[in-house]
């Protein structure tokens, strides 16, 4: 029942026929080849171009270019092909196949290929995936590593304290699988479109659109062809628009169009600020002889202290992950609630490498990837109202990630199947086609641009909150605030969850607060000293350039910078000059550099090393960064990480 888009240079389907088995190394090889290493220089003190920021009305440059967009209508148009997102796309079209029925859905993902961008630990509880397709073996799944062994550990700067793992505890990971999740978002993308979905890569979704009444009726996708000044260049080709019943935004954590709808329609007002962690991971191939597929391994403490949520993981993968190859994967998360504007996740993961119970795995191994990606920490305290006029939000563009568990993709793919169902009952409930829509679909001619009406998702509100989702998020509600709840600390959430949650399993009458926005939590460097990490040592642990390197990141360098800033004064004036600059410091990816030039500091904007992970837009302290799309199929080209 999928209807082709209408050929479109910017459009490519993400799994076509031709491309579906392109690697995406071979897309980061391409990518490379044609990177452009000579934009122009901005003026003196601007660093915001980009359209989203600067009114192009206004501007002279533009005032003889055709700015009018080309429309295209979809029944459900889902913005981001990760899991949620993938997960409602084929729950809505196993019901259309179930019924009969003919409804398009359209997955729009901002990557160059599906699961390029998708970045996580991972250990998967299949839980949903059984509910959506419970012959997942037979269909070849990559669910190679079942669980077979499970330790935790509490580590001081010289020693490992062992943490008991007790059965039915979030920690528990039996019956689950180590996963390389890119490969398993892929295997999704590939399900999908068998069942009739059309997916399109390369296209980030820029604004919402929005009908007289206020109600969301799909998506823009970014222009192309802007210069990093501003300009449009000869290649300029205006986004187009995607307009649909019923839209479901399935971004990520902080995805920047899940931003504005929540702001928009006050989504948030009656829960608390999201709360986030920097998770940071690195693909090795270790030495045979220390492999041991199936084995998990999470550490607390050192070299976080006792004031900084942080922690560890590695897993052991299978060797058929890896054509043979006895990979492991690693990785290491700080949460973005941290006070101290020294402190530097990068550096701390590099570190923790370095103590002695965790260094001889990597010793005579080898790095092959790096990656890091923002996540959500707030749990049910921090759960957004999900529906709005016209769409919903799903997976982490709510944040149902579960933080004791160290799991969020289960209740990501759950979430995206409840909001297709209530997709699909609201669909039947909408009146039939307008007489000028039906004209045009029996003359072969496009529709006209859909203004409405918008399906109702209110139900997918309720189907949450009686589902198995929301009852796991509360269970463990207290988990991860216990850490400030009191003078403890860490050892706070020890206590809690070793005792209180023991004995209750989350039914204690009492919530915990995360106690306000990560950003806020940040204090001025004047009451702290520079932190000293220890340097790389090129074996286990080393330096930020190196590590980008193996991201395979791309970015045409003649584009407006897609790290916006609301006031370019701003980061000299405060962030410099308050906290000492601390972008520099929570950036994974070096995009953020203070230089001086003539006895002045200034900032620059790296914006090609840009990985994606959205802790810019996070910790910034004044809260002055926006992070917008980049143009279509920048970023990270991550190889199932």
């Amino acid at each position: 029942c999928a209807r082709a888009l209408p050929p479109q240079p910017r459009m490519r389907r993400a799994l076509a026929s031709g491309s579906r088995r392109k690697t995406v190394a071979q897309a980061a090889l391409l990518a490379a080849q044609s990177r452009c290493l000579c934009a122009p220089a901005l003026p003196p003190g601007v660093l915001t171009t980009h359209y989203k920021k600067r009114d192009r009305a206004t501007d002279e440059r533009w005032a003889d270019v055709d700015m009018e967009r080309f429309a295209d209508n979809t029944d459900l148009l889902i913005v981001g092909g990760g899991p949620a997102g993938l997960a409602a796309a084929i729950r809505f079209k196993q019901l259309c196949n179930e019924q009969g029925l003919e409804h398009r859905v359209t997955v729009l993902e901002k990557a160059p290929l599906i699961g390029a961008h998708t970045l996580s630990g991972a250990v998967l509880e299949p839980r949903a995936l059984f509910e959506l397709f419970p012959d997942w073996e037979e269909r070849g799944a990559p669910l190679h590593t079942p669980v077979s062994s499970d330790r935790m550990g509490y580590l001081t700067e010289s020693s490992r304290l062992p943490l008991p793992i007790l059965s039915g505890t979030p920690v528990d990971n039996h019956g689950n699988y180590i996963v390389r999740l890119g490969n398993f978002v892929a295997w999704l993308g590939e399900q999908a479109e068998e069942l009739g979905v059309e997916i399109y890569t390369g296209q980030g979704g820029v604004e919402v659109l929005y009908n007289d009444a206020d109600e969301v009726v799909g998506v823009a996708t970014n222009d192309v062809g802007v210069a990093k000044d501003g300009a449009p260049k000869d290649s300029f080709e205006r986004g187009m628009e995607l307009r649909a019943k019923a839209t479901l935004f399935a971004e990520g954590c902080r995805g920047s169009l899940t931003k504005e709808v929540i702001d928009k329609f006050s989504l948030a007002a009656g829960s608390e600020p999201q709360t986030y962690g920097l998770g940071l991971k690195e693909l090795w191939r270790i030495s045979p002889e220390k492999h041991r597929p199936g084995h998990v391994d999470h550490t607390a403490g050192w070299p976080a202290d006792n004031n900084t949520w942080g922690g560890s993981f590695l897993y052991h993968l299978d060797p058929s992950e890896g054509d043979g190859d006895t990979l492991v994967i690693t990785g290491y998360v700080v949460a973005l609630d941290y006070s101290n504007p020294y402190l530097n996740p990068f550096k701390m993961f590099q570190q923790w490498k370095t103590h002695p119970s965790i260094r001889p795995t990597f010793e005579g191994g080898e790095r092959l990837a790096y990656g890091a990606r923002a996540l959500n920490e707030g749990g049910f305290q921090s759960i957004p109202k999900l529906t709005f006029p016209g769409g919903a939000l799903v997976g982490c563009a709510a944040g149902f990630l579960n933080v004791p568990k160290i799991k969020g993709t289960h209740t990501a793919m759950k979430s995206g199947m409840l909001a297709a169902e209530s997709a699909f009952s609201a669909m039947q409930a909408l009146p039939e086609p307008a007489e000028a829509e039906e004209a045009a679909a029996e003359e072969e001619e496009m529709p006209p641009p859909f203004t409405g009406p918008v399906a109702d998702l209110g139900p997918y509100q309720s189907a949450l909150e009686g589902s198995w989702v929301y009852e796991e998020l509360h269970s463990v509600r207290n988990v991860r605030p216990a850490a400030h709840a009191t003078p403890l600390g860490m050892w706070g959430t020890f206590l809690y969850a070793g005792v209180v949650h023991y004995v209750t399993r989350g039914r204690e009458w009492f919530t915990l607060s995360h106690g306000g926005a990560d950003h806020e939590r940040l204090k001025p460097a004047s009451e702290f000293s520079p932190i000293e990490y220890p340097k790389p040592d090129g074996e286990v642990s080393f330096d930020l350039l190196s590590s980008v390197a193996l991201t395979g990141t791309n970015h045409e360098g003649n584009q407006p910078p897609h790290l916006t800033l609301k006031d370019d004064a701003v980061p000299v004036a405060r962030n410099l000059a308050v906290f000492d600059g601390p972008e520099q410091r929570f950036c994974p990816a070096g995009v953020y550099e203070y230089l001086e030039e003539e006895g002045e500091r200034r900032l620059q904007i790296n914006a090609q090393n840009c990985i994606h992970c959205k802790t810019c837009d996070i910790k910034c302290p004044s809260q002055n960064i926006d992070w917008v799309v980049p143009e279509g199929g920048g970023g990270p080209a991550y190889a199932g990480m």
